[in-house]
């Protein structure tokens, strides 16, 4: 993927992280909006020195729409191209309905289901331009059949599903796919934090989620559209 420009909406997460690294190893030319510089920091910290020129972080909320496409605008202005979007912004609740509070259940709307809705908005007139793009949404496991117990992350990350089946059908003539991955639990620190005791031995690595997610970006994965790939 040398010459092509990757936008990777919560690459300073543990999964964006290696969704960075990952691109960055195709020769990739890597975007990254991030919010905690700390974060952010970490990734630079991992980039190889060879690779150091390729990856660009810009402070940017991706929930808000008008930075977003500000951000958009600067990648193309800069780079005249946007190859592939990945949206990785993601947050955890748990709770069935009844305990839930419309606050928490906005806010899982707002990281799951928003940010990704946000950024296609946002990089969909470059990509028609261009009749060429990518865009991988990273949804989950655990909501395909959907489940109790932790209702508005179910249903923020089910939706992510279903707005990548549909975007996939309308943006098809434009030569652009849209798939979504499905991790089961990964190895993340945060995991592991709030699951101390758990078995991780069946725990999926977050290089072999990005991996997944760098094939389906890829020219090989150019017949897939609408894809729910469980990893």
């Amino acid at each position: 993927m040398r010459g092509r420009v990757v936008l990777v909406s919560g690459g300073t997460g543990a999964l964006g992280q290696s969704i960075c690294l990952a691109f960055l190893g195709t020769g990739a030319t890597v975007c990254v909006p991030y919010v905690v510089p700390e974060e952010q920091t970490r990734l630079l910290g991992r980039v190889s020195p060879a690779d150091a020129a390729r990856i660009e972080t810009v402070l940017c909320d991706v929930t808000d729409e008008a930075a977003v496409t500000a951000h958009v605008a600067q990648i193309t202005a800069k780079h005249h191209r946007l190859d592939v979007l990945v949206n990785a912004v993601g947050g955890f609740a748990g709770g069935d309905l009844a305990s839930t509070s419309l606050a928490e259940w906005n806010r899982m709307m707002t990281l799951n289901l928003t940010s990704a809705v946000v950024s296609c908005r946002a990089v969909l007139p470059e990509m028609t331009r261009a009749r060429h793009g990518r865009i991988v949404n990273v949804a989950s496991r655990a909501v395909v059949p959907p489940q109790g117990g932790f209702m508005a992350y179910t249903v923020s990350k089910a939706a992510v599903i279903t707005l990548t089946q549909a975007l996939a059908q309308e943006v098809r003539p434009h030569g652009i796919t849209v798939n979504a991955v499905l991790p089961s639990t990964m190895d993340t620190p945060a995991n592991r934090a709030a699951m101390p005791d758990a078995d991780r031995s069946g725990w999926v690595t977050t290089d072999a989620v990005a991996r997944v997610i760098a094939f389906l970006a890829s020219d090989d994965a150019s017949a897939i559209s609408g894809a729910a790939v469980p990893v």
